[in-house]
Protein backbone atom coordinates (compact mmCIF):
# COMPACT_ATOMS: atom_id res chain seq x y z
CA UNK A 1 0.00 0.00 0.00
CA UNK A 2 2.78 2.21 1.14
CA UNK A 3 4.01 0.93 -3.16
CA UNK A 4 0.78 2.41 -4.41
CA UNK A 5 1.16 5.75 -2.75
CA UNK A 6 4.08 6.80 -4.37
CA UNK A 7 3.21 5.14 -7.48
CA UNK A 8 -0.16 7.38 -7.83
CA UNK A 9 1.88 10.44 -6.84
CA UNK A 10 3.99 10.02 -9.65
CA UNK A 11 0.56 9.76 -11.76
CA UNK A 12 -0.84 13.10 -10.78
CA UNK A 13 2.51 14.44 -11.09
CA UNK A 14 3.02 13.68 -14.88
CA UNK A 15 -0.82 15.07 -15.23
CA UNK A 16 0.37 18.01 -13.99
CA UNK A 17 2.96 18.74 -16.71
CA UNK A 18 0.26 17.48 -19.17
CA UNK A 19 -1.99 20.29 -17.96
CA UNK A 20 0.98 22.57 -18.06
CA UNK A 21 1.54 21.66 -21.44
CA UNK A 22 -2.07 21.91 -22.77
CA UNK A 23 -2.18 25.35 -21.15
CA UNK A 24 0.63 26.70 -23.35
CA UNK A 25 -1.05 25.44 -26.32
CA UNK A 26 -4.24 27.11 -25.03
CA UNK A 27 -2.83 30.28 -24.79
CA UNK A 28 -0.95 30.53 -27.89
CA UNK A 29 -3.96 29.98 -29.91
CA UNK A 30 -3.88 33.49 -32.07
CA UNK A 31 0.41 33.35 -31.78
CA UNK A 32 1.58 33.38 -35.22
CA UNK A 33 3.62 30.57 -36.47
CA UNK A 34 3.15 28.92 -33.31
CA UNK A 35 3.74 24.95 -32.96
CA UNK A 36 1.73 22.95 -30.52
CA UNK A 37 3.73 20.89 -27.92
CA UNK A 38 2.91 17.62 -26.91
CA UNK A 39 4.17 15.54 -23.42
CA UNK A 40 5.13 12.26 -23.92
CA UNK A 41 5.64 9.55 -20.56
CA UNK A 42 7.62 6.40 -20.14
CA UNK A 43 6.32 3.78 -17.53
CA UNK A 44 8.98 3.80 -14.03
CA UNK A 45 11.08 0.78 -12.86
CA UNK A 46 9.27 -2.59 -12.19
CA UNK A 47 9.70 -4.15 -8.83
CA UNK A 48 10.57 -8.00 -10.03
CA UNK A 49 8.68 -10.15 -6.92
CA UNK A 50 8.79 -13.34 -9.66
CA UNK A 51 10.90 -13.37 -12.48
CA UNK A 52 9.58 -14.30 -16.30
CA UNK A 53 10.82 -17.57 -17.24
CA UNK A 54 12.07 -18.26 -13.89
CA UNK A 55 12.42 -22.41 -13.72
CA UNK A 56 9.33 -23.50 -11.63
CA UNK A 57 10.44 -27.50 -11.64
CA UNK A 58 13.23 -29.17 -13.43
CA UNK A 59 11.15 -29.49 -16.64
CA UNK A 60 8.76 -26.22 -17.04
CA UNK A 61 9.38 -22.43 -16.41
CA UNK A 62 7.08 -19.70 -15.05
CA UNK A 63 5.52 -18.05 -18.20
CA UNK A 64 4.57 -14.60 -16.95
CA UNK A 65 6.06 -13.49 -13.49
CA UNK A 66 5.00 -11.06 -11.23
CA UNK A 67 6.16 -7.67 -12.08
CA UNK A 68 4.89 -4.55 -10.24
CA UNK A 69 5.39 -1.06 -11.99
CA UNK A 70 6.02 1.84 -9.69
CA UNK A 71 4.25 4.66 -11.53
CA UNK A 72 4.81 6.76 -14.60
CA UNK A 73 7.60 9.87 -15.71
CA UNK A 74 7.55 12.47 -18.68
CA UNK A 75 9.90 11.69 -21.29
CA UNK A 76 9.60 14.50 -23.66
CA UNK A 77 8.00 17.69 -24.49
CA UNK A 78 7.86 17.58 -28.63
CA UNK A 79 6.86 20.41 -30.53
CA UNK A 80 5.01 19.17 -33.48
CA UNK A 81 6.08 21.20 -36.59
CA UNK A 82 2.63 20.60 -38.69
CA UNK A 83 1.70 22.96 -41.10
CA UNK A 84 -0.47 25.73 -39.65
CA UNK A 85 -3.78 27.23 -41.40
CA UNK A 86 -3.32 30.32 -43.54
CA UNK A 87 -5.04 33.93 -42.98
CA UNK A 88 -4.87 36.25 -45.72
CA UNK A 89 -3.80 40.02 -44.74
CA UNK A 90 -3.51 41.12 -47.79
CA UNK A 91 -0.24 43.36 -46.27
CA UNK A 92 3.35 43.29 -48.24
CA UNK A 93 5.39 42.16 -45.27
CA UNK A 94 2.98 39.49 -44.05
CA UNK A 95 4.65 36.48 -45.32
CA UNK A 96 4.39 32.86 -45.00
CA UNK A 97 6.31 29.59 -45.82
CA UNK A 98 4.21 26.73 -47.69
CA UNK A 99 5.87 23.68 -46.78
CA UNK A 100 9.41 22.63 -44.84
CA UNK A 101 11.35 25.81 -44.13
CA UNK A 102 12.09 28.54 -41.22
CA UNK A 103 13.00 32.29 -41.80
CA UNK A 104 16.32 33.67 -40.15
CA UNK A 105 16.25 36.43 -38.00
CA UNK A 106 19.58 38.15 -36.75
CA UNK A 107 19.56 38.52 -33.14
CA UNK A 108 21.49 41.31 -30.39
CA UNK A 109 25.05 40.71 -30.84
CA UNK A 110 25.11 38.76 -34.17
CA UNK A 111 23.66 34.95 -33.38
CA UNK A 112 21.23 33.97 -36.24
CA UNK A 113 17.57 32.67 -34.87
CA UNK A 114 14.92 30.82 -36.57
CA UNK A 115 11.12 31.47 -36.93
CA UNK A 116 8.01 30.43 -38.66
CA UNK A 117 6.20 33.81 -37.76
CA UNK A 118 6.54 35.92 -40.80
CA UNK A 119 4.91 38.91 -39.76
CA UNK A 120 7.77 41.59 -40.73
CA UNK A 121 7.89 45.37 -40.46
CA UNK A 122 10.60 47.96 -41.82
CA UNK A 123 12.15 50.07 -39.59
CA UNK A 124 13.39 53.78 -39.48
CA UNK A 125 16.26 53.07 -41.80
CA UNK A 126 14.21 50.97 -44.47
CA UNK A 127 15.34 47.23 -42.89
CA UNK A 128 13.11 44.59 -43.04
CA UNK A 129 12.62 43.63 -39.13
CA UNK A 130 10.23 41.19 -37.17
CA UNK A 131 8.39 43.02 -34.02
CA UNK A 132 10.96 42.84 -31.80
CA UNK A 133 12.67 45.01 -34.27
CA UNK A 134 15.78 41.97 -35.01
CA UNK A 135 16.78 42.03 -38.78
CA UNK A 136 15.71 39.60 -40.69
CA UNK A 137 19.23 37.45 -42.43
CA UNK A 138 19.87 37.97 -45.56
CA UNK A 139 19.28 41.78 -44.67
CA UNK A 140 17.03 43.62 -47.08
CA UNK A 141 16.53 47.23 -47.16
CA UNK A 142 13.86 49.13 -48.82
CA UNK A 143 14.34 52.05 -50.97
CA UNK A 144 13.00 55.66 -49.98
CA UNK A 145 10.39 56.37 -51.87
CA UNK A 146 8.76 52.85 -52.59
CA UNK A 147 5.02 52.29 -53.73
CA UNK A 148 4.65 48.25 -53.52
CA UNK A 149 7.07 45.36 -52.52
CA UNK A 150 6.42 42.03 -53.96
CA UNK A 151 7.94 39.13 -52.70
CA UNK A 152 8.03 36.36 -55.04
CA UNK A 153 7.82 32.53 -54.53
CA UNK A 154 11.28 32.25 -54.65
CA UNK A 155 11.96 34.72 -51.95
CA UNK A 156 13.55 37.57 -55.11
CA UNK A 157 12.29 41.13 -53.47
CA UNK A 158 11.14 43.58 -56.02
CA UNK A 159 10.24 47.44 -55.04
CA UNK A 160 8.86 49.75 -57.08
CA UNK A 161 10.06 53.24 -57.13
CA UNK A 162 8.58 55.98 -58.97
CA UNK A 163 6.92 53.66 -60.93
CA UNK A 164 9.74 51.53 -61.97
CA UNK A 165 10.10 48.21 -60.60
CA UNK A 166 13.51 46.82 -59.97
CA UNK A 167 15.26 43.84 -57.54
CA UNK A 168 16.88 45.00 -54.45
CA UNK A 169 17.26 41.50 -52.78
CA UNK A 170 16.60 37.84 -52.19
CA UNK A 171 15.12 35.77 -49.22
CA UNK A 172 16.95 32.43 -48.38
CA UNK A 173 15.45 29.60 -46.09
CA UNK A 174 16.74 27.29 -43.22
CA UNK A 175 15.75 23.99 -42.53
CA UNK A 176 17.32 21.45 -40.06
CA UNK A 177 17.28 17.17 -39.86
CA UNK A 178 15.53 17.27 -36.56
CA UNK A 179 13.03 20.95 -36.12
CA UNK A 180 11.80 18.82 -33.14
CA UNK A 181 14.95 19.17 -31.08
CA UNK A 182 15.84 23.02 -31.67
CA UNK A 183 15.41 24.84 -28.48
CA UNK A 184 12.47 26.88 -27.97
CA UNK A 185 13.56 30.81 -26.91
CA UNK A 186 10.49 32.38 -26.60
CA UNK A 187 9.51 35.86 -29.18
CA UNK A 188 8.55 33.07 -31.90
CA UNK A 189 12.13 32.03 -31.82
CA UNK A 190 14.57 29.18 -31.98
CA UNK A 191 17.60 28.35 -31.95
CA UNK A 192 19.45 25.33 -32.93
CA UNK A 193 20.62 22.00 -30.82
CA UNK A 194 22.84 19.08 -31.19
CA UNK A 195 20.22 17.42 -31.33
CA UNK A 196 18.24 19.65 -33.95
CA UNK A 197 21.64 19.41 -36.28
CA UNK A 198 23.03 22.15 -37.87
CA UNK A 199 20.80 25.00 -40.20
CA UNK A 200 20.76 24.10 -44.14
CA UNK A 201 20.13 26.96 -45.91
CA UNK A 202 18.55 26.96 -49.36
CA UNK A 203 16.58 28.84 -52.29
CA UNK A 204 12.46 28.66 -51.60
CA UNK A 205 11.23 26.10 -53.75
CA UNK A 206 14.20 24.60 -54.18
CA UNK A 207 16.00 20.84 -53.00
CA UNK A 208 12.91 20.48 -50.65
CA UNK A 209 12.61 23.83 -49.02
CA UNK A 210 8.60 25.43 -49.00
CA UNK A 211 7.93 28.44 -51.37
CA UNK A 212 7.33 32.00 -49.85
CA UNK A 213 3.19 33.77 -50.41
CA UNK A 214 3.19 37.36 -49.94
CA UNK A 215 0.19 38.66 -47.91
CA UNK A 216 -0.20 35.63 -45.86
CA UNK A 217 0.09 34.75 -42.27
CA UNK A 218 0.85 30.80 -40.47
CA UNK A 219 -1.73 30.66 -37.58
CA UNK A 220 -0.91 28.51 -34.72
CA UNK A 221 -1.24 24.64 -35.12
CA UNK A 222 -3.11 24.43 -32.12
CA UNK A 223 -6.30 22.30 -32.74
CA UNK A 224 -9.02 23.77 -29.71
CA UNK A 225 -10.99 20.97 -29.63
CA UNK A 226 -7.99 18.18 -29.73
CA UNK A 227 -6.76 20.02 -26.48
CA UNK A 228 -10.02 20.38 -24.63
CA UNK A 229 -10.14 16.62 -24.83
CA UNK A 230 -6.73 15.90 -23.50
CA UNK A 231 -7.44 18.76 -20.66
CA UNK A 232 -10.44 16.31 -19.88
CA UNK A 233 -8.42 13.15 -20.13
CA UNK A 234 -5.54 14.67 -17.99
CA UNK A 235 -7.91 16.22 -15.11
CA UNK A 236 -9.90 12.65 -14.95
CA UNK A 237 -6.33 10.65 -15.02
CA UNK A 238 -5.29 13.01 -11.77
CA UNK A 239 -8.71 12.42 -10.01
CA UNK A 240 -8.21 8.74 -10.46
CA UNK A 241 -4.51 8.87 -9.44
CA UNK A 242 -5.98 11.08 -6.16
CA UNK A 243 -8.50 8.45 -5.83
CA UNK A 244 -5.89 5.43 -6.01
CA UNK A 245 -3.65 7.35 -3.16
CA UNK A 246 -7.27 7.83 -1.06
CA UNK A 247 -8.00 3.93 -1.28
CA UNK A 248 -4.50 3.17 -0.35
CA UNK A 249 -4.83 5.66 2.65
CA UNK A 250 -8.20 3.99 3.80
CA UNK A 251 -6.34 0.90 3.45
CA UNK A 252 -3.51 1.72 5.71
CA UNK A 253 -6.09 2.81 8.38
CA UNK A 254 -7.70 -0.17 8.29
CA UNK A 255 -4.90 -2.25 8.98
CA UNK A 256 -3.58 0.42 11.70
CA UNK A 257 -7.09 -0.10 13.47
CA UNK A 258 -6.84 -3.53 13.85
CA UNK A 259 -5.78 -3.99 17.26
CA UNK A 260 -8.72 -1.86 18.44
Amino acid sequence: MIRALYTAATGMEAQQLNIDVISNNLANVNTTGFKRSRADFQDLLYQTLRAPGAASSTETTIPTGIQVGLGSRPAAVQKLFTQGDFQQTGNDMDLVIEGNGFFQITRPGGAIAYTRAGAFKVNANGEVVNSDGYLLEPSVTIPSGTTKITIAQDGTITATVGGVPSQIGSMSLARFVNPGGLDSIGRNLYLPTVASGDAVTGTPGQDGFGTIAQGFLEASNVNIVEELVGMIIAQRAYEINSKAIQASDEMLQTASNLRR
